[in-house]
């Protein structure tokens, strides 16, 4: 089975729907440091969907990157795992700042040059409006055309 890692923010979690309270992005600087906004956040159309049905064909790792300096950030990814993708995803989130260490055949990333995600030895897909892949019905279209033409090549 071949290994699929898939990012979060921007990927599977609306990071820009959000509502930020002005108060909050003065007080810490940035959004990425509001502790508990990642918990908060929603998936994006139709990425758990497509997470179930990728998870049939392929062994799924979730390889997302967490603000440095936001401690909160770490649990929250975790919290918002287990209230989405609490049987696929369990024991199978990886928070890095090296994407690129990690070995396997597929990352689907919305941003391809942070945090190793071009050095990526397997395929790279790029997610979203600016990508090659713009949304998960296309990224399904893509993997399970691959995944066909690995039983029959």
């Amino acid at each position: 089975m071949k290994t699929l890692y898939i990012d979060m923010d921007g990927v599977i979690v609306d990071y820009h729907a959000v509502k930020i309270d002005r108060k909050d992005l003065l007080k810490y600087g940035s959004a990425d440091n509001i502790p508990g906004l990642y918990s908060k956040m929603k998936p994006i159309k139709g990425a758990i969907e497509a997470v179930e049905q990728l998870n049939k064909f392929y062994d799924i790792y979730i390889l997302s990157t967490a603000p440095w300096d936001n401690p909160s950030a770490w649990s929250d990814k975790l919290i918002w795992i287990k209230k989405y993708l609490p049987e696929i995803a369990k024991k199978r989130l990886i928070l890095t700042h090296h994407k690129e260490l990690n070995t396997g055949d597929y990352l689907i990333d919305d941003r391809p040059n942070n945090n190793g995600a071009g050095k990526f030895t397997g395929k790279l897909l790029h997610f979203g409006k600016d990508g090659e892949f713009k949304d998960w019905k296309s990224i399904l279209t893509y993997l399970l055309k691959e995944k066909n033409s690995q039983k029959t090549g």
